[in-house]
């Protein structure tokens, strides 16, 4: 199994590393269609050093969290066939999920790369205080998410739950504070507008500078 999808290096001044987690069982989708924005614009941009795409579908990546008595939950932090993720979150300055809504929430396979590789004693670390100590810290997020509803349904009707979820109860959890979303409706509508989207997006990434 290669640990990366791809791995691209654009010319100019090294400065940022960036993983780009692409999570979307289908190459013609919308989404593949950001994450290749995603791709573009950093290619074009002299402050990024690398950018490494892991493609959770194409990569036959398996969510199933088990424990018994062969695999332990303390130990999941340094299951040796989970190594190469830890490395490449660790590798990263700056992480982007590219993902779908589903029912209000990511995809279960992006959860369940979230429940194997964020565990404690690699993501984060018990303290004794009210909150544990992010061993993440230093990175940033962006988040890329598509959905058929409008763009305002996730916070109207559902108390702004998708980003409570990924900022509040795993990013800043590990420590990571910096975290940007892109939250695009109505992406299977005509009216979508989905080529001023996806400009939007090559360009974020094309002048990115931290």
């Amino acid at each position: 199994m290669l640990p990366f999808a791809y791995h691209l290096i654009s010319k100019g001044p090294l400065e940022m590393k960036m993983l780009v987690i692409y999570t979307h069982p289908n190459h013609q989708s919308l989404n593949y269609a950001f994450l290749q924005e995603v791709v573009r614009g950093c290619r074009e941009n002299t402050k990024i050093e690398d950018i490494r795409v892991l493609d959770l579908y194409e990569e036959g990546f398996d969510p199933v969290l088990i424990f018994n008595e062969h695999k332990r939950r303390r130990d999941m932090h340094a299951d040796p066939d989970l190594a190469a993720y830890r490395e490449q979150l660790k590798w990263a300055d700056k992480i982007v999920f590219v993902y779908p809504i589903w029912w209000g929430r990511p995809p279960a396979m992006l959860l369940g790369y979230i429940d194997r590789i964020f565990a404690s004693g690699f993501a984060y670390r018990e303290n004794g205080g009210l909150f544990p100590e992010g061993l993440l810290k230093g990175k940033s997020v962006v988040c890329i998410s598509t959905m058929q509803g409008p763009a305002l349904y996730p916070l109207l009707l559902l108390n702004n739950a998708h980003k409570t979820l990924m900022r509040k109860a795993l990013l800043n959890f590990v420590g990571i504070k910096k975290v940007k979303f892109f939250e695009f409706g109505s992406m299977e509508s005509p009216r979508g507008r989905h080529e001023k989207k996806l400009h939007k997006i090559y360009r974020y990434f094309k002048t990115l500078d931290e």
